[in-house]
């Protein structure tokens, strides 16, 4: 198999990359804090999950569509779109008097939210195949550094007032929406149907069912993941009396890990495996991760799990990026990816509430078995849809 490409990194690829490194860090900050604001509007838990996924709802609709656009205008525009959407939506959190106001700016938020997938697409475009592992794992190595550092910052933020961490994420989104302006490339491929009428402007790409089937895969590896998220602090408390403090401490571990992995070596292990054979390698990985989780009732089986659940999460969501560009036509990648987005934010629509009741109702460690059942499913999808042998190179 070819080596990965060590030449220096494409002219502009350190802009894109500060670019969603930024925004997640802003992503970071709010999450963390968000359920305890909206109590002190009178939001019950089911309210809260429901602002959550407001927020992953709206990305569904609207991440698609600005993918597209991206494919018609350029990615530069439209990040620098999603930009201004985050800072807005952002502030209206921060400024929100009433529920329902601050549901219009998790809305907001969640719409403009195609920068991540934007940015995948713009990587894609100015990557060579062999250099793709080694770009697309250090962009999503960005996801952990927003979750290393988005909590650290709101958690500073907080002490001036329940207000100001939303005003600094509004601020960072403001401050990187101008230097994306200046800084960003354009990457769009030249000579790209742009300009086609729009009853002629059918993504084709998505018409392609190994992209139908990856969004399907992708789907139920998000839910599984959510249900992690969701749930492990509960678990976390009823099994070793973790505290919020702690747990989060687990999370900065974990994000510690998805940098390490993604940042260096998804490259080195796309050298020597196939990207066919490494998605569903890391998705095996994630189903034992997940089930010593589940079954761990010490830290000796426990913590073994989290490491194998973050390493194996690591590699599965570039994989997976890699998958969807190779099995799409260069004009057509951001709405690929967008689309893929799409299916991604359903799932951390139904993973949370699915997880939560599992919880109460089945047991403790049901949430993270289920996931790992999920998994499961997925890995066989993968397998029965030969998918490791049917990766392509459509897409560059």
């Amino acid at each position: 198999m070819a080596k990965t490409d060590r030449a220096p990194l494409p002219q502009g690829y350190w802009p894109i990359w500060t670019t969603v490194a930024l925004d997640l860090v802003g992503f970071g900050i709010v999450v963390p804090i968000l359920g305890v604001y909206a109590e002190r509007f009178g939001a019950s838990g089911y309210q809260v999950g429901w602002l959550f996924a407001t927020f992953a709802l709206a990305q569904f609709v609207f991440a698609p569509l600005l993918g597209r656009l991206s494919d018609r205008i350029g990615r530069k525009p439209v990040i620098v779109i999603s930009l201004v959407g985050t800072a807005v939506g952002s502030f209206i959190t921060g400024a929100a008097g009433s529920l329902w106001v601050l549901f219009l700016g998790r809305a907001i938020d969640g719409g403009s939210g195609a920068s991540l997938s934007v940015a995948q697409a713009a990587v894609v475009d100015m990557a060579t195949p062999a250099q793709r592992p080694r770009l697309v794992g250090m962009l999503s190595a960005a996801f952990g550094v927003g979750f290393v550092l988005g909590p650290a910052i709101g958690g500073l933020a907080a002490l001036g007032g329940p207000h100001v961490p939303f005003y600094v994420a509004a601020a960072l989104a403001a401050v990187n929406a101008v230097a994306a302006i200046v800084r960003l490339p354009e990457t769009r491929p030249t000579g790209a149907p742009a300009a086609l009428p729009v009853e002629q402007a059918k993504p084709q790409a998505l018409r392609v069912p190994a992209l139908r089937r990856l969004a399907v895969v992708g789907f139920l590896a998000t839910v599984a993941f959510t249900a992690f998220e969701a749930t492990f602090s509960l678990l976390g408390s009823n099994r070793f009396d973790l505290t919020e403090g702690s747990s989060a401490l687990v999370f900065l571990c974990i994000g510690i890990v998805l940098v390490a992995v993604q940042g260096g070596g998804f490259a080195r292990l796309g050298e020597r495996v196939s990207i066919g054979v490494l998605y569903p390698l890391a998705l095996g990985v994630v189903v034992v991760g997940l089930t010593l989780v589940g079954v761990g009732t010490s830290w000796a089986v426990a913590a073994p799990g989290l490491l194998l659940l973050a390493v194996g999460q690591g590699v599965a969501s570039p994989a997976l990026t890699e998958l969807v560009s190779r099995n799409t036509p260069e004009h057509r990648r951001g709405a690929a990816l967008g689309r893929q987005q799409s299916a991604h934010a359903i799932g951390r629509v139904i993973g949370p509430p699915l997880a939560g009741s599992a919880f109460d109702r089945i047991g403790v460690w049901s949430p993270m078995v289920g996931g790992a059942g999920l998994t499961l499913i997925a890995l066989a999808l993968v397998v029965v849809w030969r998918m490791h042998q049917q990766v392509t190179t459509t897409a560059g």
